[in-house]
């Protein structure tokens, strides 16, 4: 395989043990929005959740995700998808936020990720709450022309007007403000996972009204993987498309480290096949939000999310290149295997 440059591969641990060294996403070299230096996907930490309305600690997420990412590879072995020699991809460090104002951290982490974009880096941002989709969506379809589809993972529609009396910004109702706000087409909206109790139906009703898709759990068991992500990817189409991944999509039996959990979930291995469905989809920017390592001592979820975000940025990857007009690189010892 041949390199974008050499300079953003990984550290390989053939070289330096996992456990030494700087703990950044994926063994990735460090960079920052006033010097991007030729990057052109950055991983860029969220330690916010002050939307959180039940268990908090995701606001830990980042840190523990970096440290577990430090186990991937270079490769994708099922795919022989080569990311990092596909695209020139970097840790931007952790957002600044302001733990004391919910309303100024919205603001702030909208202004660092418009900066990643002015400098031609795509944002894949690791969180926090749910919450954070929002600002990051308000710089997206401020660079987009015109509002962006939507491919959600979750247990929870966040598509909620408010809680506690009022409040509208919390982390069950990013969706229904980015559609309120003209940022997401709503009939570009797939929601996929979607299970447990729940209140009186009124985000159901909303994505009725405004045609969103929500495929349920049970829909998803009696349909799998393969054909609702050939309906995603029919939903989305060919136009930019934001990825959202909220850990709890995942069943907790594997991924307790999160605040809302729900059971009967999707397993990892079915997470892994449908974000790889969606190679050949516009990215241009994503999250994976939720992880709580303080509510999963043993460290798995965090671990789950670092083997997300990797898929994510499989397709990520795939997608920036194909912007720049360049073909995705595929590990030759793999391809065809």
């Amino acid at each position: 395989m041949t390199p974008v440059d050499p300079a953003y591969l990984p550290v390989s641990a053939f070289d330096v043990p996992r456990f030494a060294g700087l703990a950044t996403v994926m063994r990735l070299p460090v960079r920052t929005a006033a010097a991007p230096d030729g990057a052109e996907i950055g991983f860029l930490g969220i330690p916010f959740d002050g939307g959180t309305t039940n268990r908090p600690g995701a606001r830990h997420g980042p840190r523990a995700v970096r440290d577990a990412s430090t186990m991937i590879r270079m490769v994708n072995q099922a795919t022989a998808a080569a990311p990092f020699h596909t695209a020139r991809a970097a840790d931007f460090g952790d957002a600044q936020v302001n733990l004391a104002d919910l309303t100024h951290t919205l603001t702030l982490i909208e202004a660092q990720t418009a900066a990643l974009r002015a400098g031609g880096v795509v944002p894949l941002l690791i969180g926090g709450d749910h919450l954070i989709t929002l600002p990051a969506l308000r710089a997206a379809r401020a660079a987009a022309d015109g509002p962006l589809g939507l491919v959600h993972f979750d247990a929870h529609t966040d598509l909620f007007d408010s809680y506690f009396g009022g409040m509208r910004y919390t982390h069950g109702t990013p969706f229904r403000r980015a559609v309120e706000e003209g940022l997401l087409d709503p009939k570009r909206m797939i929601q996929i996972g979607i299970r447990g109790t729940t209140y009186d139906g009124e985000d159901r009703a909303f994505a009725a009204a405004n045609g969103i898709r929500i495929v349920t759990i049970e829909e998803f068991r009696e349909r799998g993987p393969k054909d609702v992500m050939a309906e995603a990817r029919n939903v989305v189409g060919s136009a930019p498309t934001y990825l959202s991944f909220d850990i709890d999509a995942l069943d907790p039996t594997i991924a307790p480290g999160t605040g809302t959990p729900e059971i009967g979930g999707l397993t990892a291995y079915e997470a892994q096949v449908m974000l790889r469905a969606l190679d050949g989809v516009d990215i241009v920017a994503g999250d994976l939000v939720e992880v709580a390592p303080g509510l999963d001592p043993a460290g798995g979820t965090a671990w789950h999310g670092a083997s997300i975000l990797f898929e994510m940025l499989c397709v990520v990857a795939a997608a920036t290149a194909r912007r720049k007009g360049r073909e995705p690189v595929l590990c030759a010892n793999l391809k065809g295997a």
